[in-house]
């Protein structure tokens, strides 16, 4: 019965590894594949992030130019008539109903609500903004609009 352990591999599978700065003869001696000097022949060498030599590096010669509004953004989402079906009929639709609804995520910051769909359920909306079209729709189902101003702001988390 053949074992598993004394199965031949294939010749020149498994080389033997290079031990690195074991003398001359090994011939990975003296600085052992490292070159000369400088700083990558040292021991503890450590490659620093856009280092070229002592020169000016690149991204301290390029100039820096122009202004990223992504951290003034206000986090706004529109939302379509045809997605507050789901609500009740007489229900008050606001920023808290519409989170537990999983129709907008708790960081959106502005709500406006848009006319696409129909709605015949008489609902109560409070909002940052509606489109002319949602409010003539909302209003003829029976409902109330109602726009949320600054000192009326939902709490955020």
């Amino acid at each position: 019965m053949i074992r598993l352990e004394e199965l031949p591999g294939d010749k020149g599978a498994r080389q033997k590894r290079h031990r690195i700065g074991r003398g001359e003869s090994s011939g990975w001696g003296k600085t052992a594949g490292r070159g000369a000097k400088g700083a990558q022949s040292r021991s503890g060498y450590k490659s620093k992030t856009a280092f070229e030599g002592g020169q000016t590096a690149l991204v301290r010669r390029v100039p820096k130019r122009g202004f990223s509004r992504k951290r003034f953004e206000i986090r706004r989402v529109a939302l379509n008539l045809a997605q507050l079906g789901k609500f009740d009929d007489g229900a008050t639709v606001n920023f808290d109903t519409l989170v537990q609804a999983g129709l907008i995520s708790r960081r959106v910051e502005e709500i406006k609500i848009l006319g696409e769909g129909e709605i015949q359920k008489k609902l109560n909306i409070t909002a940052h903004g509606f489109s002319a079209s949602a409010r003539e729709k909302i209003e003829a189902a029976g409902g109330a609009c109602q726009i949320l101003t600054a000192d009326s702001e939902p709490p955020q988390a």
